[in-house]
């Protein structure tokens, strides 16, 4: 049986479509087939990077939707914020997950350039800038010195 498309060329362009088709899902395929047990782990370390990298920037654009105030620099820092936070956000989950020092550094410089922006907008406008707290991939504050020197009497015990 022979096809006839009313158009020169359209029954190239429909075989071209399925070739690309055919050869786009192939290595999808083939990958989904192919799980070994180290993939697994590495996929559940994709995965949740990609879910907290996906509500990181689902919160970073649905913040910057802020309703105009009347003020164009109020404005611009009310959109500007949850921008370099989600930069700040995306940078902690780089942290979490990632593996490439280089990247990690990145990440490091990104939560410290981009808070400084932030304050830097905000004493512009005259807000009050964010109160300083330990980078978010540091552990909390250490215990004051006189615990330590009770722990260590202790020790001596």
């Amino acid at each position: 049986m022979i096809l006839r498309f009313p158009r020169p060329g359209l029954g190239a362009a429909v075989f071209g479509m399925r070739v690309l088709f055919a050869v786009a899902v192939s290595p999808v395929v083939l990958a989904q087939e192919a799980h070994h047990p180290a993939e697994t782990a590495q996929s559940t370390a994709e995965s949740a990077f990609l879910a907290e990298n996906d509500a990181a920037m689902t919160k970073m654009m649905n913040d910057m939707a802020a309703k105009p105030s009347g003020d164009i620099d109020r404005d611009f820092v009310a959109m500007m914020t949850p921008h370099h936070q989600g930069a700040i956000d995306m940078a902690v989950i780089e942290l979490r997950y990632g593996k490439n020092e280089r990247l990690r550094r990145i990440a490091q410089e990104i939560i410290v350039e981009q808070q400084q922006e932030i304050d830097a907008m905000k004493l512009a406008i005259g807000e009050p800038v964010t109160a300083s707290a330990p980078a978010p991939t540091q552990p909390g504050p250490a215990p004051a010195a006189h615990d330590h020197m009770n722990m260590s009497h202790e020790m001596k015990h």
